[in-house]
């Protein structure tokens, strides 16, 4: 007599927990850092209701989360003009204030969300006196 063949049993919701566990510990530990701030960054921008920099099209308005790498003066046209450079780990956009020398919290580290029409300068995506909020942070 053939026996029928030998079926596995299915898998429980903690063993394929574990397996995820356990895949996800062995990706981290071959990532690099930037790698992982990068993906952690992505998650939040998507729960902040955010688009991410790299899906913004130019002359549309958007709204834009991650955390300011940057933060200079650089005068255009005579007058001061506040730069910052907000990654959300898949691109990078300049946030411009004109005629701003400081803003208070406006520091980088710190995690922002701004909102604006999106340009491109010099082959960059900028945003001019964007709305913004500050987020935790720094």
């Amino acid at each position: 007599m053939d026996e029928p063949p030998a079926t596995k049993a299915p898998e429980t919701d903690q063993e394929t927990g574990r397996r995820r566990g356990l895949k996800k510990f062995w990706r981290r530990m071959a990532s690099s850092t930037a790698e992982l701030e990068a993906e952690e960054l992505q998650e939040t921008t998507g729960k902040e209701g955010a688009t991410a920099i790299a899906s913004c099209a130019e002359r549309t308005r958007h709204c834009v989360a991650g955390t300011l790498r940057t933060v200079t003066l650089r005068p255009r046209g005579g007058a001061p003009a506040l730069e910052a450079e907000l990654y959300d780990g898949t691109d990078v956009i300049n946030l411009v204030w004109l005629g701003r020398r400081k803003i208070a919290g406006i520091d980088p580290g710190r995690r922002l969300r701004a909102e604006g029409l999106v340009s491109l300068q010099d082959g960059r995506k900028v945003m001019f006196n964007p709305r913004y909020e500050l987020r935790g942070g720094s």
